[in-house]
This record gives C-alpha cells, structure tokens and sequence, in this order.
C-alpha cells in the first residue's frame, strides 16, 4: 500500500481538524520526545553490551 501526496494532505487536514493547532503540536512534541528517548536507550542497551561491567571478577 503507497499513500501519495494528496492522501498524505488529506490524513494532515482530517487531523488538524479534529484535534486543532494546539494539540497537534503538543503530540509532535510528545512523539518526537518519545522517538527520542528510544533511540538514546536503544544507543545505551549495544553500549552495554559491547562493554562488559566493570564489577564482575575475572577467572
């Protein structure tokens, strides 16, 4: 399924018409926070396991 530019506007008029300017913003806001701070943990979990922990004791 390929959505193409005018469905895409359609979509982003429904939705600036049902929720408003304002809320619209604060969702972009929350999404965009979100997205971030998956990415940053997702970063920090291949980090981890790349780098062992200091505290276990070597045989």
């Amino acid at each position: 399924m390929h959505l193409g530019t005018w469905e895409i506007l359609l979509i982003l008029v429904l939705a600036l018409v049902l929720f408003g300017g304002g809320k619209l913003a604060g969702v972009g806001k929350a999404l965009g926070k979100s997205i971030k701070d998956f990415k940053n943990e997702v970063k920090d979990d291949t980090a981890e396991k790349k780098d062992p922990p200091d505290d276990q004791e070597k045989a």
